[in-house]
């Protein structure tokens, strides 16, 4: 039975199923060195609008990309045919390519074996999530929704898939992974109130509909009718969703190659960068850790080099910057390569504390339309969104209509007053699993709002 026939009746290719391919690939190459890299899996969807199921659907797929190096010259062929024939031509035409383009000078030979620690992304609950279980997931939601007199909309996505690299000089990496995020958006018929919820997970069994459900009515219901503030710098209280979102986009930026040439926050004036200075909060720790089982992620990348737990943060210092290996090579450094995850710590303040201790201030459910602004301090702009109300006397007193605000998560961790138990949350605009991350709430001072907007 050919590889091909085989994925017909699995969600993804076993590893049995990628070594041969790879093997096969590897066979047919006459390149100077050649990477195989395969992706395989099922996305399951179910999109609802107006307390109804209006799109579902689950596709599957298996690409294999062929990475062939000729002398200093390198390309990429991607592929989704796995028989012999279509292996071989997308062989032929990596190397065809590579002859072409122009020398890379900082191609570096390919990794030999390496030693891989078990990855634990995978969770059967989610890899075997039917489509009446969606059903029955969006049923949670527009039920209530429906008993309530709201409308509700929203998506589910459950991922199962399995990746491998391999070349040609004997290494061998292949790992499984699920993922699944759930979102919903409540609004009042009267269109002037609207409020969301949000989960993420590796294991569906750990989202509650329910709940999201619940906190999706209360905020739509609590949310009616919003006045306008005006813009300013305010104590604000974040919930996980809205600091996730912020918190996330320091990953990007964690780069020791564009620290050291000037390019980003992590810069140090007069040249290098800023590991061993302090630049948040103390209270401040950011983790990547791929067997985090809270956030689990790959334990390797895409080149085949192992990853491993990093602290990028540690008490408010920068305790290391990513390497890859050719800044590695060149700075005299070892690599660092960390997996996609990310994790904060937190605090034991409670939401109701933070808004009782508050003499005026903003709660915010969460960001969205969030656009770059200024990478050399993480600035970024975006609105809040779903569910935004004044804080007065220590009660939230009133709903607010929408904010754009102007600030980097590095400013908001300088600012910090009060910090809650972290939670893994939902942070991708799109409704997928996006980001595996874990932050807490968060009260901070003087966030900078820079005008209105009369969207709900």
């Amino acid at each position: 039975m050919t590889p091909r026939s085989l994925y017909a009746i699995a969600p993804h290719l076993s590893r049995a199923e990628c070594e041969a391919i790879t093997r096969k690939v590897l066979g047919f190459s006459t390149a100077d060195e050649c990477r195989v890299s395969i992706n395989s899996g099922m996305r399951q969807n179910t999109r609802f609008a107006v307390n109804q199921v209006s799109t579902a659907g689950d596709d599957y797929n298996a690409s294999v990309t062929i990475r062939a190096v000729v002398g200093k010259r390198v390309a990429n062929v991607t592929t989704n045919r796995l028989d012999d024939a279509s292996l071989r031509a997308a062989v032929a035409n990596a190397e065809r390519i590579a002859r072409l383009a122009p020398e890379d000078p900082e191609l570096l030979p390919e990794l030999g074996p390496q030693e891989y620690k078990e990855s634990i992304a995978w969770s059967d609950a989610t890899a075997s999530l039917e489509p009446e279980a969606r059903a029955e997931a969006v049923r949670a939601i527009t039920s209530r929704s429906l008993q309530a007199g709201f409308v509700s909309t929203g998506y589910l996505e459950a991922n199962a898939g399995s990746n491998a690299v391999a070349n040609s000089r004997g290494l061998f990496a292949y790992a499984r992974s699920t993922a699944a995020a759930y979102t919903t958006t409540v609004r009042t018929p009267d269109g002037t109130g609207s409020g969301w919820a949000g989960a993420s997970d590796n294991d569906f069994r750990r989202i509650d509909p329910r709940l999201l459900a619940e906190r999706a009515i209360d905020k739509a219901r609590r949310s009616m009718n919003p006045v306008a503030i005006e813009p300013g710098r305010y104590t604000v209280i974040l919930e996980p969703t809205a600091v996730a979102n912020l918190v996330g986009l320091i990953a990007g930026s964690l780069n020791a190659r564009g620290a050291d040439e000037g390019r980003s926050f992590f810069s140090k004036a007069g040249g290098g960068n800023k590991i061993g200075e302090k630049v948040v909060d103390e209270r401040v720790t950011l983790v990547s850790d791929p067997l985090d089982p809270r956030v689990p992620a790959n334990t390797f990348s895409g080149d085949g080099s192992p990853t491993e737990k990093v602290t990028w943060i540690e008490n408010g210092v920068v305790k290391n910057l990513a390497y890859d290996r050719f800044w590695a090579q060149k700075t005299g450094k070892a690599p660092v390569n960390a997996g996609g995850s990310l994790a904060m710590t937190g605090g034991t303040s409670s939401m109701e504390e933070m808004i009782a201790s508050t003499e005026r201030g903003i709660l915010v459910t969460r960001f969205w339309y969030i656009r770059g602004v200024d990478p050399r301090t993480i600035l970024f702009t975006g609105l809040t969104r779903d569910g935004t109300f004044l804080i007065e006397d220590g009660k939230v007193t009133r709903p607010v209509k929408n904010l754009r605000y102007n600030e980097s998560p590095i400013f908001m961790l300088n600012n910090l007053m009060a910090m809650g138990r972290p939670e893994r949350v939902s942070a991708s605009e799109s409704g997928g699993p996006g980001q595996a991350i874990i932050v807490p709430p968060l009260k901070c001072r003087d966030f900078n709002f820079t005008s209105t907007s009369d969207a709900i």
